[in-house]
């Protein structure tokens, strides 16, 4: 297929074509980007590349960058993005090259048509393989006279409107939410377009296909695992209408809080990250929907701990504004040098869920078969990976980076250096205690036997502990611990603490009680790795 050339287009005598660069910003609505390229120029050339070194290894491990989980909803999101500008009269160009090449390739095509190129609009990151991009796009608008246009609308508060500087960015979330909730506005939402400018008359200019998984990562097809949280697709489309739903069609939003920590079934959490990690969703549209819930239905904890989460996601962007490549660094953003360990039979074990631990291994599947884990499972994995195994934490979090739906480069490096205590955490001493974890949050283990199946026919009082059991038992259940599930992997002594909670009386006193809200810790004597480790230097340098 080719660009659209009108019958008036011989008429026309230099007009102007305007590039927009999709990047994490996949949407029509409240996005400045489409509003300032709609204004630059008298056509338009919406482009999305999908760049093939998002679909290669990770930068120290090799992992599979894009897993098929995410690798899907991309897909689907381009699809929708499609769409959706079509239905507005434009389409979208894509590419599977990168952005440089592509723009180049543009750009020369329009400067033989009637309508050269005269600005490049792009959301603005804040990461160095996104900067690198951003400064070759630079160069190139200036080496051809192009306006070159970069536009801030990653975060809920606007860079300009918070109360620091680039350099003043504080340490603490808390400080950061105090600060912005207290001496900043939220900028009101941009209306989404009603028409857009055509695609320029260009000839010979193609669309491009939308690529199948297989072209991208070599995977023919794929089945959608049955037990998954997150029955969901990408797009914006898919994103406002989970959005409508989770707040208004099911007023899921007015017990947030309560539910969060939940580990089974869609509606227990927002699930808004899957859309905000590639921009389908706009922070803003859900901060502004919820305002509008909370005059409308009701306003309380759990709707403003809904946007407290958003502050979270912003604290992070600004993290590694601040910090740059320091966030890859083995020794992180406090430039802390530990001794990690890089046991790669004992990640394996951790990545697959076998690492005979039950909490750790049901979270770890249920990452693997749908792409999805609950907040109150990432951080007891990571804390399990770090401060129980001490392996490298990059290890975690490129393994993160190939498998979550919601993958936000800031969110999950900034979480992982905070997890190995390298990062943002006042308490450099947390650790999570895995019985104690699981027995709060999933006292009946309904959530372990919806994952590690094997374990289902052991009594529901030790299904967090089949270590505990006697042999004798385990004779008559025809369970063999070691050959039907592994033995764990580590004990930790201070697991100990909780085992007598499931016995008898204990356990079930503790199985009646409510799902706990807020957050349980164990702050362990050993304050974790530390001593002097391999340095995370600039050949260490990620993205």
């Amino acid at each position: 297929m080719s660009f659209t050339r009108s019958k008036s287009s011989i008429a026309m005598s230099m007009k102007r074509s305007v590039i927009y660069l999709f990047q994490n910003d996949l949407r029509l609505h409240d996005n400045e980007c489409l509003k300032i390229a709609q204004s630059k120029g008298n056509f338009l050339i919406p482009l999305y590349c999908f760049q093939p070194n998002h679909f290669k290894g990770t930068y120290s491990f090799n992992l599979p960058r894009s897993g098929t989980h995410r690798t899907k909803f991309l897909i689907e999101s381009i699809t929708d993005l499609r769409a959706n500008l079509q239905k507005l009269g434009s389409n979208l160009v894509v590419r599977n090259e990168s952005p440089l090449s592509t723009i180049k390739d543009l750009v020369k095509l329009c400067q033989n048509s009637e309508a050269p190129v005269s600005s490049i609009i792009y959301q603005k990151e804040v990461t160095s393989e996104e900067i690198d991009l951003e400064k070759q796009i630079k160069s190139f608008c200036k080496e051809q006279s192009i306006e070159d246009y970069p536009v801030w609308g990653l975060s809920l508060f606007h860079k300009d409107d918070i109360p620091y500087n680039k350099k003043t960015i504080p340490d603490t979330y808390s400080k950061f939410r105090q600060g912005v909730e207290s001496k900043s506005e939220i900028r009101d939402l941009i209306p989404t377009p009603l028409t857009l400018n055509k695609l320029p008359p260009i000839k010979g200019a193609s669309l491009g296909d939308i690529p199948t998984m297989e072209k991208l990562i070599g995977v023919q097809s794929y089945m959608q695992d049955n037990r998954t949280a997150v029955p969901l697709e990408g797009g914006e489309s898919a994103g406002l209408k989970h959005l409508q739903k989770y707040l208004w069609d099911t007023d899921a939003i007015s017990t947030y809080k309560e539910t969060r920590n939940g580990l089974l079934g869609e509606e227990y959490s927002t699930k808004f990250s899957i859309w905000l990690a590639n921009g389908s969703l706009s922070p803003r549209q859900i901060y502004h929907e919820v305002k509008r819930y909370e005059n409308q239905r009701v306003s309380n904890q759990s709707t403003y701990w809904s946007i407290f989460e958003l502050i979270w996601r912003d604290y992070f962007k600004f993290v590694c504004w601040k910090y740059g490549r320091k966030v890859f660094y083995l020794s992180g953003i406090m430039g802390k040098h530990l001794p990690w360990k890089q046991d790669k039979i004992a990640f394996q074990k951790w990545c697959q869920g076998e690492t005979g631990v039950p909490f750790v291994d049901a979270n770890m599947r249920e990452l693997l078969h749908t792409g999805w884990m609950s907040n109150r499972g990432r951080q007891n994995v990571a804390s399990f990976l770090v401060k129980d195994l001490k392996l490298d934490w990059r290890l975690g979090a490129e393994w993160f980076e190939s498998q979550l739906l919601d993958h936000d480069v800031c969110s999950n490096y900034g979480n992982w250096n905070y997890s190995a205590g390298i990062g943002n955490d006042p308490r450099q001493d947390r650790k999570f205690n895995m019985i104690k974890q699981a027995l709060d949050y999933d006292a009946e283990g309904k959530f372990v036997k919806t994952w590690v199946p094997e374990l289902t026919n052991l009594p529901a009082n030790k299904i967090h502990v089949p270590w505990t059991i006697p042999d004798r038992e385990l004779q008559r259940l025809e369970f063999s611990l070691g050959q039907d599930y592994p033995k764990p992997m580590v004990m930790a002594p201070e697991w100990g603490r909780h085992t007598h909670k499931t016995n008898g009386k204990a356990f079930q006193k503790n199985a009646e009680k409510p799902q706990r809200g807020i957050d349980f810790y164990f702050k362990s004597p050993d304050a974790g790795p530390s001593g002097q480790g391999s340095a995370g230097g600039k050949k260490n340098q990620r993205r």
